[in-house]
């Protein structure tokens, strides 16, 4: 079995497209339509023969998507990678609202091992914007 890391690694030059979508609400059907315009992004340029980036950025009631214990998306979110390759896929958690919610819960939040921590998911979307990445918002 080939450790995720390795399967899903590639050269680092940036794909052609580029796509960032935010999840701001704790809504499962939002959260499923962010999954399933990421997921027809990355197929219609596999059948092009071209590869894609795609970041599904949490936050704010949105990140109840990447916590273990509250996901109604986890399965979808296990399978992405796979479904993905060669292109990319990766989910950003905001640090700002995890500690918000962790403040608020007092406890610490476990998120599901796809996930990785931004500073902020707000400014990490600004700062995609500014590298070219198109945006849209489910």
């Amino acid at each position: 079995m080939v450790p995720k890391k390795q399967a899903t690694a590639r050269p680092d030059k940036p794909a052609a497209h580029r796509l960032v979508i935010q999840v701001n609400q704790n809504d499962p059907a939002v959260m499923n339509l962010a999954l399933n315009n990421a997921t027809n992004v990355l197929e219609y340029y596999r059948k092009k023969g071209e590869e894609a980036d795609v970041e599904i950025v949490a936050f704010g009631p949105g990140l109840h998507m990447l916590r273990k214990d509250t996901t109604p998306v986890a399965d979808r979110i296990h399978a992405m990678n796979e479904l993905a390759f060669p292109s990319r896929i990766r989910f950003a958690a905001c640090g700002v609202t995890r500690e918000g919610m962790e403040k608020k819960e007092g406890k610490p939040l476990e998120l599901l091992s796809e996930a990785s921590m931004v500073p902020s998911g707000v400014v990490h979307m600004m700062e995609l914007q500014e590298k070219g990445w198109s945006y849209v918002r489910p």
